[in-house]
């Protein structure tokens, strides 16, 4: 019997802060496959693809699968850009 190990992640929603009144926006973004062809043979092969593209509308199966390969997404390496925005109002200084 071997044991499993399982590990998890929380991933923290897109968030407001409302001391600082910041907006932290992430944005996910699916680069090269780095699956190995070869694996079975002991060997290491890539396909060249460069980026995942779906092949399929959103919230459908065929939206994990690549249109290039024919990878799963998983198979892609993942990018993950986080960008933080301040709201402050300023009051005007446009006075007579």
């Amino acid at each position: 019997m071997r044991k499993r190990l399982v590990v998890l992640k929380r991933n923290e929603p897109v968030s407001r802060n409302s001391t600082t009144s910041s907006l932290s926006i992430r944005s996910v973004r699916y680069g090269e496959c780095q699956r190995n062809h070869a694996a079975s043979i002991g060997g290491h092969a890539v396909d060249g693809c460069r980026e995942f593209m779906a092949s399929g509308e959103e919230g459908t199966n065929s939206a994990l699968t690549c249109a290039a390969c024919g990878c799963h997404r998983n198979f892609h390496r993942r990018e993950v850009e986080t960008e933080a925005t301040s709201e402050c109002s300023s009051p005007s200084s446009n006075t007579k």
